[in-house]
């Protein structure tokens, strides 16, 4: 079975095709047009520029990775298309197109929400993962911890209450003056720096969180904190008109970056203690993140748990991660209707 998955859900263009034989799912391919360097002049996604860039990239996008997978249209068995959430100018691109194409294939349409992607781009990675999972979903607009029961299950238990991870690392890069996008480039100048030089806060929730009573709220995360932490601390460095040196941007970027990766695995592996997981995840762009990768295995071992992370290449937003939750919701039996729509605040 081959399903063409479609992901329009901020400011990437992605196609993929991801089959299924005898249960085993493998990626024929997964292509991606970027568009770092459009909103890379603004410091951060414009909403309608990321839309019409959709327009003009949606079709090539799907060609290309029909070509890669050497199939063509006929060859499609499904479409899975993210739903949501997302920005809606961007997800009704690729929800439309793929309404259109599903419509004259006459094919299934599958709706997928987009978190669910990044957790399934972990078995999509590896195969049999040992359940219970405990899985952190972190990215520029996300942060949740979700418990894995069984396949296709996610039960959310913890979430950010303010900033994810990933905008607090954009917005401390920008504070910096260090570009966009911020992650990648905190993360290397981190490396050369001392991340013990300065003691950030890291925030401990101690109630619920008064937008989810139902949920004891002590797994939440929350970065604006150490966030204003950071600005606080470049405002002193720099009150007598001074620029920071090379050296001092290392050492806040290791320091923030250690806050940061400690507040989310703390939560993590406290999750999978409390809700006796049998092992580890993290999936989404921050997942890339050097630094989260060798600590969540150094823990794991240390801990006996298997830890799991996705490839770079589906770290970040990617469409095969959609055909892959695509495939898992087929199963389950999930269709579209014609009257499908994109929905920004979708809840998983």
């Amino acid at each position: 079975m081959n399903v063409l998955g479609i992901e329009t859900s901020c400011d990437e263009t992605s196609a993929a095709v991801v089959s299924e034989h005898d249960g085993v799912w493998t990626i024929g391919s997964n292509i991606v047009a970027s568009q770092v360097a459009i909103h890379r002049e603004w410091g951060g996604v414009v909403p309608e520029l990321a839309s019409r860039q959709h327009i003009r990239d949606i079709c090539g996008v799907v060609r290309v990775a029909l070509e890669t997978a050497k199939i063509d249209l006929g060859g499609v068995d499904a479409i899975a298309v993210t739903q949501g959430p997302g920005l809606v100018g961007s997800l009704l691109v690729g929800v439309s197109f793929a309404k259109s194409l599903a419509l004259s294939l006459e094919r299934p349409l599958i709706p997928v929400h987009h978190l669910a992607g990044h957790i399934e781009s972990l078995f999509l990675q590896h195969g049999a993962i040992p359940l219970p999972l405990a899985v952190l979903v972190v990215s520029g607009g996300h942060t949740s911890l979700y418990i894995v029961d069984e396949p296709g299950s996610y039960r959310r238990v913890g979430r950010t209450r303010d900033d994810a991870a990933g905008e607090a690392y954009d917005k401390v890069a920008k504070l910096l003056g260090l570009g966009y996008p911020g992650g990648p480039i905190v993360d290397t100048l981190a490396r050369a720096g001392n991340d013990e030089a300065i003691h950030f806060p890291k925030t401990r929730m101690t109630h619920a969180d008064r937008n989810a009573p139902a949920m004891k709220g002590d797994l939440d995360f929350s970065f604006s904190g150490l966030k204003t932490a950071v600005l606080r601390h470049v405002r002193e460095r720099t009150a007598d008109g001074g620029a920071l040196k090379d050296s001092e941007i290392a050492d806040i970027c290791a320091s923030f970056q250690r806050a940061v990766v400690e507040a989310l695995l703390d939560r993590l592996f406290d999750a999978a203690d409390r809700f006796g997981a049998a092992s580890v995840g993290i999936a989404g762009g921050v997942s890339a993140n050097s630094r989260l990768r060798d600590d969540l295995g150094t823990r794991g071992r240390r801990l006996g748990l298997p830890a799991f992370v996705p490839a770079l290449s589906l770290s970040t937003d990617n469409a095969a991660m959609i055909a892959a939750a695509g495939l898992r919701r087929f199963h389950a039996g999930v269709r579209a209707g014609w009257d499908l729509n994109a929905d920004a605040s979708l809840e998983l």
